[in-house]
């Protein structure tokens, strides 16, 4: 798991400037909670993070409604109407989040988004100085010509981020991920509407109290750091087990109002 360096500008940054009523508590809570509960093992001990068989045990419902589901979201892949949702906040210079992008996103996503129980939702979350934030940008504005993931595996190649996020890489990696349209890409890359919507990103994270990367939710329930599948499989099932239950519940309800109804009439 990845930190910043103790800078100037991500200081002046790591305050919460927007928390959503209701979420406070959680929040505040979160960065403490996600990181001590998740945090990758030492070399020698076992990687695996605890996640308790109980669907429930570590969810802060409150922090579900940071699911966006909009099903025209450039920087998100899946089924708006998944049962599961994991949001990842991350940033492309660290190596943590590269790790999770090569070796357990690509099995996730075979796993669980083809068949339609999950989502998986970006969020631009540079903590590294100038680079970081230029190539949050650059992703975003690849993203709206239709090819965010396709730079996302770019930029996450191994060696990648070794090389650097300058202007001439970012082209580079824009047209190793198909990005048909150069001039428009610079443009975004450096426009009004990508600092905005990183800016936006960046906010979300830190009112959810992360100040590591990557960081998680998962329906709601933390994970810190690039854990193993395992971790993200068992909380992925949980989630849509108890996605499923309440579903059946709600069918339940509805069978017996609508039945209540009748017998009214």
């Amino acid at each position: 798991m990845s930190t910043p360096k103790a800078t100037s500008r991500s200081t002046s940054r790591s305050k919460p400037v927007m928390i959503v009523s209701g979420v406070a508590a959680a929040a505040v809570l979160l960065g403490v909670v996600s990181y001590t509960a998740t945090k990758p093992s030492p070399p020698g001990a076992s990687a695996v993070a605890e996640v308790s068989a109980d669907p429930s045990a570590g969810v802060y419902p409150e922090l579900e409604a940071y699911a966006r589901r909009d099903a025209s979201d450039k920087l998100a892949m899946g089924r708006a109407d998944a049962p599961v949702v994991l949001i990842e906040y991350a940033d492309f210079k660290c190596g943590y989040c590269g790790k999770f992008a090569r070796d357990t996103e690509p099995v996730l996503v075979k796993k669980y988004v083809d068949d339609g129980t999950l989502r998986i939702e970006w969020r631009n979350f540079p903590i590294f100085g100038e680079e970081s934030e230029a190539v949050a940008r650059a992703s975003w504005a690849a993203g709206q010509q239709g090819r965010f993931w396709e730079f996302h595996k770019a930029a996450y190649a191994e060696g990648a981020k070794e090389k650097g996020f300058g202007k001439d890489r970012l082209a580079a990696l824009a047209k190793e991920a198909g990005v048909p349209d150069a001039a428009r890409f610079a443009k975004d890359t450096d426009g009004k509407a990508a600092r905005e919507a990183v800016r936006k990103d960046q906010e979300q994270g830190y009112a959810l109290g992360a100040t590591s990367t990557p960081s998680f939710l998962v329906n709601g329930r933390p994970i810190a750091g690039a854990q193993p599948l395992e971790t993200f499989t068992e909380a992925i099932e949980a989630a849509a087990e108890a996605a499923e239950a309440a579903k059946d519940t709600k069918d339940t309800k509805d069978t017996k109002d609508t039945k209540d109804t009748k017998a009214g009439q």
